[in-house]
């Protein structure tokens, strides 16, 4: 037995010493292999034209390429390359989270601003003087953040005599709009006011042809009937209408539509001048127009009526909601402004649609203010004509480039 097992071990021994030229020969072929492939990837070398694939391959895990076929590197290239749509994906999402952000805040502050307003009426019954309280406040916001060094945020640059009075004439009509606007928002509901102030395309429309010679298209005069026709049958429906709240909502079209024709007319030589610097200056030029009309309708009897709101709220209370609402004020239409910078004419048109419904369900809901049925159907149908004569004017627009 003992001679057996000796004669078995000396048999591998042998047996071993037969298979060891073969796998010499393997290691010298791999060896030859990964030479081979390493010229033809570009691994072995230094020059220039390889370096992207070296760096494709530096991405893997580090262990040997031996035997990895072509098809393989290949597919881990186009795995790192697909990489890349990935970040432009998330940058343009960025993107569109900040525009959606703007609108929130938009909504968010003009929602603010309408209940505090209204609220504030309740107790201080004089929108003259609250409407320069508005453009006050806006105008020490402006002043404040130029002289910090943030002109981009407020007037930009000083503008000349000639450059003042082109502002002038819109700004004057902006700052009449505003005052009228807030005598309706004193008088009636929020939701009647915002109604009756879809009819601003109507008047714009109609002055624009009367002062510019400009005729609108029939489809974009056809859309207007749905919004006249809506806001007739919401007015009659109203609860809370009244001939001062309406004539004030109607006035403020007026006055709105000239200050769109009138920019029209004059803006086109300041195109130097941000929309937000001229948002800036407009602030101010309604600040010196509205002062002395204030003092004029509502001066004599001022003191005792913020007297009596004092005694009501209380003077700090009295004095914060008037800041507030002039931050509020401001800040809305700012937040206006860049939500426009950033999105198309149709689609901030649409955004001022859904402004309104907005609006209008939250004042119905904070107030309690009750509805009619036909008021709600009138109201949905001047909207929905809203949107309609948004998307219209745009093609048109587009169809004339």
């Amino acid at each position: 037995m003992p001679a057996m097992a000796t004669a078995g071990k000396a048999s591998r021994v042998l047996s071993s010493a037969a298979r060891a030229p073969k796998f010499t020969s393997l290691r010298k072929r791999a060896g030859a292999a990964e030479a081979k492939g390493s010229r033809q990837l570009g691994l072995g070398g230094r020059s220039a034209q390889h370096k992207p694939l070296e760096l494709a391959s530096s991405i893997t895990s580090g262990s040997s390429k031996v035997g990895r076929s072509d098809a393989s590197f290949v597919r881990d290239v186009v795995v790192k390359a697909s990489d890349q749509p990935a970040v432009e994906s998330s940058s343009g999402m960025n993107e569109k989270l900040v525009t959606g952000g703007f609108i929130a805040l938009w909504y968010g502050v003009n929602v603010a601003f309408n209940l505090t307003n209204k609220s504030l009426f309740k107790h201080f019954p004089y929108p003259w003087t609250v409407s320069t309280v508005h453009v006050l406040v806006g105008t020490i916001y402006c002043a404040a953040t130029y002289f910090l060094g943030a002109k981009s945020a407020s007037f930009g640059r000083p503008v000349s005599k000639k450059e003042f009075g082109m502002i002038f004439a819109p700004a004057s009509m902006h700052a009449l709009g505003h005052i009228a606007a807030n005598l309706s928002f004193a008088a009636v509901a929020i939701s009647l006011t915002h109604t009756v102030k879809t009819l601003e395309p109507v008047f714009s429309a109609g002055l624009q042809y009367l002062l510019m010679g400009q005729a609108t298209s029939l489809p974009i005069l056809a859309s207007l009937v749905p919004i006249i026709g809506g806001v007739a049958m919401a007015v009659s429906g109203d609860l809370t209408f009244n001939l001062v709240g309406f004539l004030g909502a109607m006035i403020s079209n007026l006055t709105f539509g000239l200050r769109a024709v009138l920019s029209k007319k004059t803006m086109g030589t300041l195109k130097d001048l941000s929309s937000t610097s001229l948002y800036a200056y407009t602030t101010l030029i309604s600040l010196i127009i509205c002062a002395p009309l204030a003092l004029i309708v509502e001066g004599p009897s001022l003191q005792a009526g913020a007297q009596a709101a004092i005694e009501s709220l209380g003077a700090g209370n009295f004095y914060l909601r008037l800041f507030a609402v002039g931050m509020f004020y401001h800040l809305y239409n700012q937040f206006a402004f860049n939500t426009l910078a950033r999105v198309n004419p149709v689609s901030h048109g649409v955004c001022n649609v859904v402004k309104r419904i907005i609006i209008i369900g939250t004042s119905v809901m904070f107030f309690g203010n009750i509805l009619t049925r036909q008021t709600i159907v009138g109201t949905a149908i001047a909207l929905a004509g809203t949107a309609l004569y948004t998307e219209l004017q745009n093609k048109q627009k587009l169809k004339n480039n």
